[in-house]
C-alpha cells in the first residue's frame, strides 16, 4: 500500500466507515473500500479508492483499546457471542487463529 496517499481526516474517517456510511472523497464523488489488512499490532490498514478519480487513498484503524478489550472478554467469559464495539450491534466477532477479530474493521479484539 505505498503507492497510496494518506487522508488528512482519519478520525471523521473512521466514524463514517465504523457506522457504514459514504464516504465522501477529496476530489469529490465518494470512496470505496478496497480492503483491510490487519497489522501485527492488532490494528488494521485500509485502502479507498476514490470513485471518481481512480486515486487510492490509506488509513490506519488502530488497536483496540483497553475498555474494548475487557468488554469483548467479559462477553466471551458469559459464553455469548460478542459484537465489533466499534460496528455495534449486528457485526460479530469471528475467531481468527487464537484471536477474536472483527471481519469488517480487522482489528483483533483478544484472545478467544
Amino acid at each position: 500500500m505505498t503507492d497510496a496517499l494518506q487522508l488528512d481526516n482519519e478520525k471523521q474517517l473512521l466514524k463514517l466507515y465504523y457506522a457504514g456510511a459514504q464516504i465522501e472523497s477529496p476530489n469529490g464523488g465518494f470512496l470505496i473500500v478496497l480492503g483491510i489488512r490487519p497489522n501485527e499490532d492488532g490494528g488494521a490498514a485500509g485502502l479507498l479508492e476514490c470513485s471518481v478519480s481512480s486515486l487510492r487513498y490509506r488509513f490506519t484503524i488502530p488497536k483496540a483499546t483497553r475498555t474494548e478489550r475487557k468488554k469483548v472478554k467479559h462477553v466471551l467469559d458469559a459464553g455469548d457471542d460478542p459484537d465489533c464495539p466499534r460496528h455495534g450491534p449486528g457485526t460479530r466477532l469471528v475467531r481468527a487463529g487464537k484471536n477474536v477479530v472483527c471481519n469488517t474493521c480487522g482489528v483483533a479484539y483478544g484472545r478467544g
